[in-house]
């Protein structure tokens, strides 16, 4: 009998994404399991391509099968519950198999094709990860006699192997210990090297002191972990209410118990402070998982992970696949975030896939927020997750004062700059008391439009319809969709020769305007241009915590999950404008903002005060959010929902279209319609509204106009049947030709 295998290949588009038999010739070095990575011939070229196992079997003939180039060692295998993510991916969000295996495996774990003399292998894609390892095997001898670096090498590997950077740091050089090798005294092999990330922050042992109030929430929480059995439970917690000591609780007791911790938070920005309380806590059992690091670092933090030698992993989007044996506990601190959603293939919730892990592991899957998702909770209110509340802040702090700023009366008064007077009296006063104040303005750069002041005609990108903006300290203005430039900045309308006048305000140009309004004053500008830097995000926080900077100025970065004690002021500018931002979402991400904005004021000792400027001090999701009072807006927002037939009511699928010409676009999207249509009218019970097509609300980027179809469905096996027999026969009619198509159940709307 021969053993075959049937391989997901890279590169495949949807349509042809399945799974290919191959042989595996005897001559291979490492044996084929399910989950490991293979090179494989392909096409009429049989050009090397990447593959991934699926399943192991054997068949009687060669048949036309090829034989498989080469295969990764066992140790680089996908386990069986990763693998399961795999198909999970694969099945819920229509992506190939390639790109779900992209999407759990670090890019430094993978591996890519390489040309040897003996044809076409496998090559990692990186090799920098590993380092000599010294042990010792012999005695020095006694002649010639034994230098003193010698003697130091020897005293020091007396107790067990010993990687060269940790004896490098001893002052032993690595031709001292290869000289020791030659003669028999040391042995040298090659380790992954080990990565303390953050081994400048001391473990601490402080004992986690909770309230009353938390002590209760523990208790239920602790229970239902203690089940063993998959549970999902809702910690809503008003701001600093102490949401985060449950946490470090919770997964003490989880540790205890001889299991894992695996801790999500939804932005870059976020992951300092997590990752010192879980220091602090826990010391060097603590892994991280995110986009900032580099290959190399994410790589050594995964294998550590995988090795059992990490018991708690913190992370964004991406560590929900980290590969933690044995979890109890899985935390979603901030769990109503947009970033949790992935934008590119494969498109997945990280809280669907947290879930999924909780049902493999028998583990509680946590979701914490000061402003839930409008769905989780409903699903709390309906019992599919347990409720618990914190109502009152921690150390008894009152919620900040809220004042509304009416920015109409600012202009009738004169004033048309991005600070209202009432703002800036209370910053002069809180920098008078030494106190640190944060200022959010969910818009970067220095001013917003460029206009001609004859014709009206607004400066956009040529590849994207959208306005550039003029950022000044580069003196160019920028495409935030595509990253095209134009320098130096156009004084004269290319369209008529009028004069380009720039209004509104980002954060550059608030920036400049704090420092004429306050010459002293400290001020830290925290945007996406300004952190673009390694480690910028973790840098900038302890500045601003040591008290180096008086004024922190940011977008959404600056809003969640940030806890300085100084910070008694928060200003919130230019929020109207996402009031009337499209998609269902909308005003529930304002609300959150908002809330979550204003809590970072008064979290310690001195009463806190927010200032919100707004053009309509009258409305009601602004007041909703100053009083901090979630469920009124819950109450509000889901007969919204209920009316109008949106998340929970519904699931929303959009189907979004791109193509070089605008009409073949459109209709491109109108076929796929009338498919969806046809297909559904065979299932007489399936519910289903189609919308569309429509433009996108930005109709074109990179020179690709972009059209949609809003799906309203119950997103089941079912349905998703369906749709995948409706893209088999778009593809089959050569519409991808015409415009590509993707699907995505977790979009906003557009």
């Amino acid at each position: 009998m021969l053993q075959t295998v049937q391989v997901a290949v890279s590169g495949a588009t949807f349509h042809f994404d399945k799974l290919y038999t191959y042989l595996v010739p005897p001559t291979l070095a490492h044996p084929v399991v399910p989950g490991g990575m293979v090179l494989v011939p392909f096409g009429r070229g049989n050009k090397p391509r990447m593959g991934v196992v699926l399943a192991v079997g054997q068949q009687e003939e060669a048949g036309r099968c090829k034989e498989l180039f080469d295969a990764a060692p066992e140790n680089a295998r996908l386990t069986d519950e990763l693998l399961g993510l795999v198909r999970f991916l694969k099945e819920r969000t229509f992506c190939t198999w390639y790109e779900a295996v992209k999407a759990i495996i670090p890019y430094g774990a993978q591996y890519k094709p390489a040309e040897t003399e003996n044809g076409p292998r496998l090559q990692k894609q990186l090799v920098r990860h590993t380092e000599p390892e010294y042990s010792l095997v012999g005695a020095l001898p006694e002649k010639p006699k034994p230098t003193a670096k010698q003697q130091a090498a020897v005293a020091a590997l007396q107790s067990g192997p010993l990687p060269q950077s940790t004896l490098a740091q001893l002052g032993l050089s690595r031709a001292v210990l290869d000289n020791l090798c030659e003669k028999g005294v040391l042995q040298k092999r090659q380790v992954d090297k080990v990565l303390d990330l953050f081994s400048h922050i001391p473990q601490t042992n402080d004992p986690i002191v909770l309230s009353e109030e938390q002590q209760q929430v523990y208790d239920g929480l602790c229970a239902q972990m203690e089940q063993n059995k998959p549970s999902a439970a809702l910690l809503y917690g008003v701001t600093a209410s102490g949401k985060t000591l449950v946490f470090l609780k919770l997964i003490q007791r989880t540790l205890e118990r001889g299991k894992t911790a695996l801790v999500l938070v939804p932005e870059i920005s976020l992951t300092p402070q997590m990752i010192r309380r879980l220091k602090q806590t826990f010391g060097g059992r603590v892994a991280v998982q995110h986009s900032a690091l580099n290959h190399t670092e994410r790589l050594l933090q995964w294998q550590m992970i995988q090795a059992g030698g990490a018991d708690i992993v913190v992370g964004t989007r991406s560590a929900v696949f980290a590969p933690l044996k044995n979890i109890g506990l899985i935390v979603l601190d901030e769990e109503q975030e947009h970033t949790y959603r992935s934008e590119s293939a494969p498109r997945f919730d990280a809280r669907e896939v947290a879930k999924r892990r909780a049902v493999d592991h028998g583990a509680l899957v946590l979701f914490a927020s000061a402003t839930p998702s409008v769905e989780s909770y409903q699903a709390a209110l309906e019992g599919r997750y347990t409720l618990y509340k914190l109502t009152r802040r921690y150390a008894g702090q009152p919620l900040p004062a809220v004042e509304m700023v009416d920015m109409r009366a600012e202009l009738a008064a004169g004033n048309s700059g991005s600070i209202s007077a009432a703002l800036a009296g209370r910053i002069r006063q809180t920098l008078a008391r030494g106190e640190q104040a944060i200022l959010l303005l969910n818009r970067r750069g220095y001013k917003t439009v460029g206009m001609c002041s004859g014709c009206g005609q607004v400066i956009k990108c040529s590849s994207c319809s959208v306005p550039m903006v003029y950022h000044k300290s580069e003196n160019k203005l920028l495409c935030h969709y595509c990253g095209k430039a134009i320098s130096p900045v156009p004084t004269v309308c290319p369209e008529c020769g009028g004069k380009v006048r720039y209004t509104g305000f980002g954060t550059q140009r608030v920036e400049e305007e704090l420092a004429e309004l306050f010459p002293d004053a400290r001020v830290l500008r925290m945007d996406q241009d300004s952190t673009s830097q390694k480690n910028a995000h973790e840098n900038m926080l302890a500045a601003f915590a040591r008290g180096e900077y008086d004024i922190m100025l940011g977008t959404q970065m600056v809003a969640k999950g940030l806890d300085f004690e100084k910070v008694t002021l928060v200003g919130v500018l230019g929020i109207d404008s996402l009031l009337f931002s499209q998609g269902f979402r909308a005003v529930e991400n304002v609300f959150s903002l908002v809330t979550q904005v204003i809590g970072r004021s008064g979290r310690a000792g001195a009463a806190g005060r927010a200032l919100i400027q707004t053009m309509d001090p009258e409305n009601s999701t602004l007041n909703l959010a100053a009083a901090q009072n979630y469920e009124a807006f819950f109450d509000q927002e889901i007969m919204f929902r209920k009316i109008c037939l949106y998340p929970p009511f519904c699931s929303v699928c959009i189907a979004a279209f791109s193509g070089a010409d605008e009409n073949r676009t459109m209709q491109a999207a109108a076929r796929f319609a009338r498919l969806l249509g046809t297909e559904a009218s065979a299932h007489p019970g399936m519910p289903l509204r189609i919308l569309g097509p429509a433009p996108m609300n930005i109709v074109m980027v990179k020179d690709r106009y972009r059209y949609k179809l809003t799906i309203k469905c119950r997103n089941d096996r079912a349905f998703r049947q369906v749709l995948g027999r409706v893209l088999a026969a778009y593809s089959d009619e050569g519409l991808p030709s015409k415009a590509s198509v993707t699907l995505d159940f977790n979009s906003d709307g557009d």
